[in-house]
């Protein structure tokens, strides 16, 4: 299963999303991580967003404007993304998603399909000719977990590594074989019925828990951990021509 990485992807952090963060807040959190790379305010010729967090949207456009006078594109509404949203309502679509369909379809073509193991599972059809056809959306590995151990205060939280069996012969090799091949069957079943429906089709995994869930899939023969970077960047471009390649 090749490992890829978006082109010109340079740094990379993560941070947790406060929605009460401030714009000064965001500008000293972003200025401090550039220095930790030796880099100043100077390198960063623009900013490209996907959120679904209006206030903090609106902070970070206030951030660009103030701190770096640089500009801003947010994908969404009225944002030129380069692809059709054939969604009933394109609105509903998360910018995430759209972002990761971007990226998807210009490294790999299409039909494709995107699994984003983050918050959510989320499952992305893109067509031959570039067009966001819709997919699914699942309840994430770590909402599960949590459900999980704040109903059955008998389970423990435990080290998700493979188990030495399907059957496990202990809470926490049952535990294991729950998480990691049960969310991995079902990134195999879902993307089985995508594809009875799309026909063939590249299947690309990303997100925070891809590197954990993906190695245990029958389906997915690409992880791309930064693909929703990689679509963003593009997005901006397509609004910018201007635009920093990095």
């Amino acid at each position: 299963m090749p490992v890829g990485e978006p082109v010109d992807l340079v740094r990379h952090w993560r941070l947790s999303t406060v929605d009460a963060r401030t714009p000064d807040e965001h500008a000293l959190l972003l200025r401090q991580l550039l220095d930790l790379e030796g880099l100043g305010p100077e390198a960063v010729g623009g900013i490209a967003v996907a959120s679904s967090v209006p206030a903090a949207t609106a902070a970070l456009r206030e951030m660009a404007a103030r701190w770096f006078r640089v500009p801003l594109v947010a994908l969404g509404p009225g944002v030129r993304s380069g692809m059709p949203i054939l969604y009933d309502s394109p609105r509903e679509v998360g910018p995430d998603r759209v972002a990761n369909a971007i990226g998807c379809y210009d490294l790999y073509g299409g039909p494709s399909i995107v699994v984003d193991l983050g918050t959510a599972t989320t499952f992305d059809a893109i067509s031959a000719a570039g067009e966001y056809l819709g997919g699914a959306i699942a309840p994430g590995v770590g909402i599960s977990l949590d459900a999980l151990f704040h109903e059955a205060a008998a389970l423990r939280r435990v080290e998700l590594v493979e188990p030495r069996s399907a059957i496990g012969r202990s809470t926490a090799e049952s535990i294991q074989s729950g998480v990691l091949y049960g969310f991995a069957a079902q990134v195999d079943g879902l993307c089985e019925r995508i594809q009875d429906e799309l026909g063939p089709a590249t299947v690309v995994a990303t997100g925070g828990l891809s590197e954990l869930i993906a190695p245990f899939t029958r389906c997915v023969e690409i992880r791309e951990p930064w693909l929703t970077l990689h679509g963003l960047r593009i997005a901006f471009h397509r609004n910018h021509e201007g635009g920093v390649s990095g």
